[in-house]
Order: C-alpha cells, then sequence, then structure tokens
C-alpha cells in the first residue's frame, strides 16, 4: 500500500516539474543553437532577463538587458507588433518572463531553452 503514496508523490512531482518547464500556449521554446539562426533580425526584439550584474558579465550582442523584476514596469520599451525572444541564465526567468510578456498582450514569443548556461557562441 505505501508504494502507491510513492507513485502518486512521483507523478505529483513529475507533474510540478512539467507545469514549471513547459511553455504556455502562444510561447514558442526554442534551443540556443536555433536561436543563433534568428540574431540579428530587425523584425525582432531580443530581451535578456538576468541582473545587470551577470548580464555585464557575459551577454550576446543585440540582447537588450531588461532584467525580470523590472519587466512589469519597462514592457513599454517593447513593442507588441514584433516577436520577442527571451533569454536568461538557465530557462527559468526567461519562461516567467514568456508568461508574464502573453499576459500583457505580446502575441508572438519565443523563451530560449537552457538560456545562456547551455549558449556556445
Amino acid at each position: 500500500m505505501e508504494w502507491i503514496l510513492w507513485v502518486l508523490i512521483g507523478a505529483a512531482a513529475l507533474w510540478i516539474a512539467y507545469r514549471f518547464t513547459s511553455p504556455a500556449k502562444g510561447i514558442e521554446s526554442i534551443s540556443t543553437e536555433e536561436m543563433k539562426t534568428q540574431l540579428g533580425k530587425k523584425d525582432k526584439q531580443y530581451i535578456d532577463v538576468r541582473t545587470p550584474g551577470e548580464f555585464k558579465g557575459n551577454h550576446i550582442k543585440g540582447f537588450k538587458n531588461i532584467p525580470l523584476n523590472e519587466l512589469p514596469k519597462r514592457m513599454k520599451e517593447l513593442s507588441k507588433e514584433k516577436e520577442v525572444l527571451v533569454i536568461c541564465q538557465s530557462g527559468m526567468r526567461s519562461s516567467r518572463a514568456s508568461q508574464l510578456l502573453k499576459k500583457n498582450g505580446f502575441t508572438t514569443i519565443t523563451n530560449i531553452r537552457g538560456g545562456m548556461s547551455s549558449y556556445r557562441g
């Protein structure tokens, strides 16, 4: 009988992990390798939601630093008509930022999976 409890706990943990790592509807998800083909395109906006210190230490040319905690008050710096590509260190903050953008009327959002941790420039 105890094993049923462990199976239920495991299933709940998997569901929670899935909810935190899967993109919301209307949010694309690409790898850092796929992102490289998108860099420099004028019809796209590139934002890095890491802290200013993380950004200063290492960033991708063309990305604008808008830390996640500042995003709600700085969204007006972005166009809702252009695609927004979002990166962070691991993909967690950029996923949260993508959901926030979606809730605020941005229609084309791409979260970069793995973030700077998986980027090989």
